[in-house]
């Protein structure tokens, strides 16, 4: 299970608090340290509202219809994914609020 957080932002702080207080084994994934791994990538791009529009400059062009897009942009700019994210068994979820990543859990 992975959880990619953001400790600025207090959403995230939230979704991390959940998951300790529930003793459950995760890794904490900071992905603007990190950037975002490969192998979440597609189930990342296949979730709707996963990138945070305010953080796209006006001058990029990316279409955010399109799968290849989403992914140079996530490659470029980590900061436009919306978080919390996260992912267990092929699945993801963006914590938005916090307490829907315990739906995952279930």
């Amino acid at each position: 299970m992975r959880l990619y957080h953001n400790p600025r932002c207090s959403k995230s702080r939230q979704a991390l608090a959940l998951l300790k207080e529930r003793k459950l084994e995760f890794e904490e994934y900071r992905y603007l340290d990190k950037g975002i791994a490969e192998e979440d990538m597609d189930l990342l791009i296949s979730l709707t509202g996963i990138i945070r529009t305010q953080e796209i400059t006006q001058s990029a062009r990316f279409d955010l219809g399109k799968p290849a897009d989403i992914r140079q942009l996530l490659v470029d700019n980590p900061k436009a994914l919306e978080r919390p994210v996260l992912i267990k068994d092929g699945r993801a979820v963006i914590g938005r609020p916090p307490e829907i990543i315990l739906d995952l859990l279930k």
